[in-house]
């Protein structure tokens, strides 16, 4: 047997065991922390990567990653506190004093200490920037001034220029000096007299080019330069659409001050998903690390929201009380239909945010609701036949079964539409759609399945 062909024997679980921190070394670490061998402690997480360490980090108790940061602090890369969530590194970074943020600030790109400083109480920020050097102060205060979740608060300000009169070897010469550059990048961007981004050449191809060739006849001039002021969402669906790996920022007069790379675009994304994921669920922001009582605090709106509405479903069943009490049967049968009117309306609407998201729906195509509405009526018959013969031989009643399959079909018919034009309403008054069209559409596919199987009962039966 090949080595390739034995690996197909490894279980997932052992390859997910070779990256990050495994079960194993979180009880090791947690072990020596007890017994206060820092030494050990020291010796176990010095291979880590500086996000696996904060994996990790995040699985300890709040009083192990106090005495991890008093005890090891000398051990902890910079870059270990810019891969935290959020909730823990607001509690880490309160352990430390001011002039300690300041060392592991200065140590970051720009992009991740502005990431970090912002997190801050705005008093707390003032403190942390009056005890950075001057220069960089003006480069995070900068970067502050710029909207929340705009490029010019995910930008690095490190990018690489060159005129575009100078010639390979001089651009290499220059990468060889003291010249302050980023630890990685991907493109050189060739500028001209204003700073203004002509194009862009790989490093790839600067280094497989003869030295005596001008960078401007080897640059790339299908620059997508990103307005300091865009939206984070839209800066990852420019990177998306065009595969880019890096692309200039630039401010309001069309000067370069600044790129963002894909590393960062792959954390927008991930965060983008996260809180519409979130949002459909009712919860507002991860709260995994939270305190009980802030968690409490934050769900209890959504819950009595989602309350009301239940209210709402619940005074429409109340309209048909006589009919209920006459036929037990439609007090067995009536939460199918709400229920599968809710399961179809979320397919649709999962299927409909994720596409405004990326921007596949929009008001020119809007017209797919169409098709929606025609996947519902096909679910909608087939189900319809399915539960009446289901309700027939239940209750030996071919009238209950005719009715709570044509339900069936008016219900599913109704959740494909409202699945579609719910998000695509609220984008177009410019609410986030993953905001409340969980809450509408349950509501509306309770009310149209209690109305149309209790409404139907009640002209039949009664």
């Amino acid at each position: 047997m090949t080595d390739f062909e034995n690996s197909d024997l490894v279980e997932q679980d052992d390859l997910e065991g070779l990256y990050g921190a495994t079960d194993t070394l979180v009880r090791e670490v947690k072990t020596v922390i007890a017994e206060d061998n820092w030494d050990a402690a020291k010796v176990l997480v010095q291979p880590l990567h500086a996000a696996d360490f904060a994996d990790l980090f995040e699985h300890l108790t709040q009083d192990e990653r106090r005495a991890v940061v008093s005890r090891m602090e000398d051990a902890l890369d910079p870059e270990f506190y810019s891969h935290l969530d959020e909730s823990v590194r607001e509690d880490v970074i309160e352990s430390l004093d001011t002039e300690r943020l300041a060392e592991v600030v200065q140590e970051l790109e720009t992009d991740d200490a502005v990431d970090l400083i912002e997190d801050l109480d705005e008093s707390e920020q003032q403190e942390l920037l009056e005890a950075v050097p001057p220069g960089d102060r003006v480069v995070y205060e900068a970067a502050l001034r710029y909207p929340e979740d705009s490029a010019g608060r995910l930008m690095r300000r490190e990018a690489v220029t060159v005129p575009n009169y100078w010639t390979v070897g001089q651009t290499i010469d220059y990468m060889r000096t003291d010249a302050e550059l980023p630890e990685s990048f991907y493109n050189i961007y060739v500028v001209g007299p204003t700073h203004g981004p002509l194009g862009r050449v790989p490093v790839s191809r600067l280094l497989r080019t003869a030295r005596p060739v001008e960078m401007a006849e080897i640059m790339d001039m299908d620059l997508k330069p990103i307005p300091v002021v865009m939206d984070q969402e839209d800066v990852a669906f420019l990177f998306r659409q065009y595969g880019l790996a890096s692309a200039p920022v630039v401010d309001d007069d069309g000067r370069l001050i600044g790129d963002i790379t894909v590393d960062d675009v792959v954390d927008v994304i991930e965060e983008e998903h996260e809180e519409d994921i979130l949002k459909l669920g009712g919860v507002r922001e991860d709260d995994f690390y939270d305190a009980v009582i802030d968690t409490t605090r934050a769900r209890f709106s959504w819950l009595l929201v989602n309350l009301a509405t239940a209210i709402v479903a619940s005074v429409v069943i109340g309209l048909f009380d006589a009919a209920i009490e006459k036929m037990v049967a439609l007090a067995v049968l009536m939460p199918i239909v709400a229920s599968m009117g809710g399961n179809a309306g979320t397919q649709t609407l999962t299927v409909a945010v994720r596409a405004l998201a990326v921007k596949e729906l929009t008001p020119t195509n809007a017209l797919r609701v169409g098709k929606e509405t025609l996947v519902g009526g096909i679910n909608g018959m087939l189900f319809a036949v399915l539960v009446g013969l289901v309700a027939w031989f239940w209750f030996d009643s071919t009238e209950i079964g005719g009715i709570i399959a044509a339900a069936m079909v008016i219900n599913l018919i109704v959740a494909g539409l409202a699945g579609t034009l719910i998000p695509l309403t609220l984008d177009r008054i410019g609410m986030d759609p993953a905001v409340g069209s969980a809450v509408v559409l349950t509501t509306i596919t309770d009310v149209i399945g209690f109305l149309s199987f209790l409404g139907l009962a009640a002209l039949v039966l009664l």
